[in-house]
């Protein structure tokens, strides 16, 4: 097996959702790899330093380099592991992440261009990224998608429908609009007095207490539960009918894949990846973004009509099929492979 060094935000420790680096590196692991992190340091600038100082470190002792890739100010820190990896010839591998990606790309072509040029591959996770970099040309593209253990997901149709019991999964942050979480509840209980919001993530730059006060501003009562281990969110959703997201900008949001997974029916805004990942009417219901209207009705929808929810949730349900391991991990060993 070949040696890996994973280069992203490793922050679980520190109460933040664990990310890529984590989920699919244990998945590299039980496989059989060697993967060496970087990095799990909270502050931002010590661990830009500690990426580029492991890839000095473990320069002669792996065989490729991958890195998640944001948009954000992760951004920065591919440009400078791929740079470093240029100079010591070592193959890397971004694997994109995040909607506004196709944005920063535009933003500053040249740049990309240094990182995605020389890549030995540029992994994209859903069709929707896929689409934006095969538009601007990059070469050395292959699609994985996104990956879960299905076993970790105990699947059930049989839910409660008179009342919507509507749950959240998401970090608290603004660009994920957890505030229209609230008025979609708030329109729901003039039908439905007993509807019910449950919230679960860490707060990422404020938008937790924002959201909570916004709630009781709204006097609305809403379960904030804060960061939850996967089990934990998991054994919580047996008590909710109806998972939704929110977002304003998307790729390809795990937790929606995970809730599908669970035999939750999706109501989700149709922004970014999101319609590359997922069929209105057949997976899920896809709403405009900002139209805390229009999700209340599919919610109502979901309610009212249990074919329409039977569908979503069976066809959903063989759907996120294709992301278990079993099946993601050959398309990995396609890349990493034995010289």
């Amino acid at each position: 097996m070949k040696n890996i060094l994973y280069i992203g935000n490793k922050l679980s420790k520190h109460g933040y959702t664990a990310t890529n680096v984590e989920t699919l590196g244990s998945f590299f692991e039980k496989d059989g790899y060697q993967v060496f992190y970087a990095s799990d340091k909270k502050n931002q600038m010590l661990r830009f330093l500690n990426m580029g100082v492991a890839v000095v470190k473990y320069r002669k002792k792996v065989d490729y380099v991958l890195i998640d890739t944001y948009s954000t100010f992760s951004y920065w820190y591919v440009f400078m592991v791929s740079q470093l990896c240029q100079l010591f010839k070592l193959k890397y591998i971004p694997i994109l992440h995040g909607g506004n990606l196709p944005h920063r790309l535009d933003r500053n072509p040249k740049m990309a261009r240094l990182i995605f040029n020389y890549s030995y591959k540029n992994v994209a996770p859903s069709g929707y990224l896929m689409q934006a970099f095969q538009k601007r040309n990059f070469p050395n593209l292959a699609f994985i998608p996104n990956t879960i253990d299905l076993a970790d997901y105990p699947y059930t149709n049989k839910r409660d429908t008179d009342v919507p019991k509507l749950l959240w999964v998401r970090s608290f942050a603004a660009l994920y609009n957890p505030k229209m979480a609230v008025d979609v509840l708030r329109a729901l209980q003039t039908d439905y007095p007993n509807a019910e919001l449950c919230m679960v993530g860490p707060d990422k730059d404020g938008s937790l207490e924002v959201t909570r006060a916004y709630a009781k501003k709204q006097n609305v009562e809403v379960t904030f539960t804060g960061r939850l281990t996967k089990a934990e969110w998991v054994a919580l959703s047996k008590k909710f009918t109806i998972f939704i997201n929110t977002t304003n900008f998307d790729n390809t949001p795990v937790s929606v894949i995970e809730a599908m997974c669970l035999g939750l029916p999706i109501v989700t805004t149709n922004v970014g990846g999101i319609p590359f990942l997922l069929e209105d009417q057949q997976t899920a219901l896809l709403v405009d973004k900002n139209s805390h209207v229009q999700m209340v009705e599919a919610v109502k929808s979901l309610v009212e009509n249990l074919e329409l929810r039977d569908r979503i949730i069976e066809n959903g349900r063989a759907y996120v099929e294709q992301f278990d391991w079993n099946k993601v991990t050959m398309k990995w060993r396609d890349i990493l492979v034995e010289e």
